[in-house]
């Protein structure tokens, strides 16, 4: 795990729905907040047992607020159904804009608020490293942004030999095509970012289809590469 020994909280983990009620039953219940977050395996199970059992503020923060309304409203979505929705306060989303007035008056939360991306500029800063790669990205594989990634990335690398360029993430299929000049990194953890983008002459974002159609829904790769100030 990325997060082994915060200094800056208490961590704890569990392995069943039960073993949570179990085990974290009393600080679930005296707790002043209780936040869930969208993509939590057994979401909806996990919801309906906290929605009972919360006294105060009982929260929902959802890092991918397009895909997951998609996936409400086909019923599709396996860590929050559309019925849950109303159980929270406050429906913090990932994206602003419109997309709040949309969980509110279609999908029926009591209140929806963004909380964007942001970064730490004590951890996120420009580092003393050279610069290594002319061009890179940090990304995850997504099936819609590889065409962007092909196009702005690796087709340059393909054409610019004496360049270096750098991918970070996993997921990647194995049947890619990588230029011999793009290094490939598989696992990057949060504490090897602001040194990843301190090496890079520039940054390269790509946004899902789903965000680009939503609007207000930054990057934490915009923020992360502000601060370490690398051009994006």
């Amino acid at each position: 795990r990325d997060l082994r020994d915060p200094d800056f909280c208490d961590l704890r983990y569990y392995e069943t729905v039960s073993e949570l009620r179990r085990n974290h039953r009393r600080d679930l219940q005296r707790a002043d907040a209780v936040v869930i977050g969208s993509f939590v395996p057994e979401g909806r199970v996990i919801i309906d047992d906290l929605a009972s059992l919360c006294t105060g503020q009982f929260c929902f923060y959802d890092i991918d607020t397009p895909v997951t309304l998609a996936r409400v409203a086909d019923d599709d979505c396996d860590y929050l159904a559309r019925r849950q929705i109303p159980y929270f306060d406050v429906y913090f989303s990932f994206t602003g804009g419109p997309t709040l007035e949309r969980l509110e008056s279609e999908f029926g939360a009591r209140r929806a608020e963004a909380l964007y991306c942001s970064v730490d500029p004590t951890r996120h800063r420009r580092t003393r490293h050279a610069i290594e790669w002319d061009l890179g990205y940090l990304g995850t594989y997504s099936a819609d942004r590889q065409p962007s990634l092909e196009a702005l990335l690796l087709e340059p690398a393909r054409r610019l030999p004496d360049r270096r360029f750098v991918v970070a993430g996993s997921q990647y299929p194995s049947d890619i095509a990588w230029p011999d000049n793009v290094e490939r990194i598989e696992h990057l953890p949060p504490s090897g970012h602001a040194a990843f983008y301190s090496r890079q002459r520039y940054t390269l974002n790509l946004t899902r289809a789903s965000m680009i159609a939503a609007g207000w829904s930054p990057s934490v790769r915009l923020f992360e590469a502000a601060a370490c100030g690398t051009p994006i």
